[in-house]
């Protein structure tokens, strides 16, 4: 796996040397600051800061992405390796949400324990049609901390084998008058990390706005409901958020 990533990174590294000279170089930072952090239609932490930096260059892009529990211990730190061409992207994303889980954090969480980290390869494309911009991606877990060991919390059939816990999404964005919203539908395709089997864990819809604050500041805010009927959670959720 660790050779992969290296020729993959290699790759990348030759591409953008070659297309640095044709294509500029954009750099992008902000974050995010949300009333709950709810993510694939799992309740991830309270309030929290999620902070996110960008790197591009061609159809290359590096990013990085955090999330900071406000009041509590939960941190979760985020790197994107991806590719665009057109419609079409491809992204490796490592997760580690191993960060400072309780006031006397374990320190075989750490960031540098490979073990401790999720690493997922997703495919996503956007439907070629104006009036129809549907967007279409599969996400799955093919190394790290994906096995299915039964901890006494964990759902899955604890045989210590990868799962590649698979989440496929299809969203729809469209507008009322300056409302932006987003709609979306997710699911798993079997027994993993979101569910104990196939099954819709994500229904959602997003609403964001800019709010006018003066002649020459908005303040972008979004709200978003999500609800997840899987039988193990059967639960929904209202985030407001503001973007900085």
């Amino acid at each position: 796996m660790k050779k992969l990533v290296l020729v993959f990174g290699i790759v990348v590294w030759t591409c953008c040397n070659v297309k640095a000279q044709e294509s500029r170089l954009d750099f992008s930072v902000g974050a995010d600051l949300v009333s709950s952090y709810v993510w694939r239609g799992a309740h991830q932490t309270k309030a929290a800061i999620q902070p996110a930096a960008s790197l591009s260059v061609g159809g290359f892009s590096l990013s990085a992405w955090a999330s900071t529990e406000i009041v509590g211990p939960q941190k979760e730190v985020d790197f994107t390796l991806g590719y665009s061409a057109g419609n079409l992207s491809l992204v490796i994303t490592d997760y580690w949400w191993e960060g400072e889980r309780n006031e006397h954090p374990d320190r075989s969480h750490g960031f540098f324990r490979p073990t401790k980290h999720l690493w997922e390869g997703s495919v996503g494309y956007v439907l070629p049609l104006k009036s129809f911009p549907l967007s279409l991606s599969a996400n799955v877990m093919f190394a790290g901390n994906d096995d299915n060991e039964d901890n006494g919390e964990d759902v899955r059939t604890g045989d210590g084998k990868n799962d590649y816990s698979t989440y496929i999404e299809a969203s729809f964005p469209f507008a009322i008058k300056d409302v932006s919203l987003d709609a979306s539908l997710g699911a798993t395709t079997h027994k993993g990390l979101y569910a104990t089997e196939a099954s819709v864990i994500n229904i959602g819809l997003k609403a964001s706005k800019e709010i006018k604050i003066t002649d020459s500041f908005s303040l972008p805010v979004f709200g978003q409901i999500i609800a997840n009927p899987h039988r193990h959670s059967e639960d929904i959720f209202f985030v407001f958020g503001i973007s900085l």
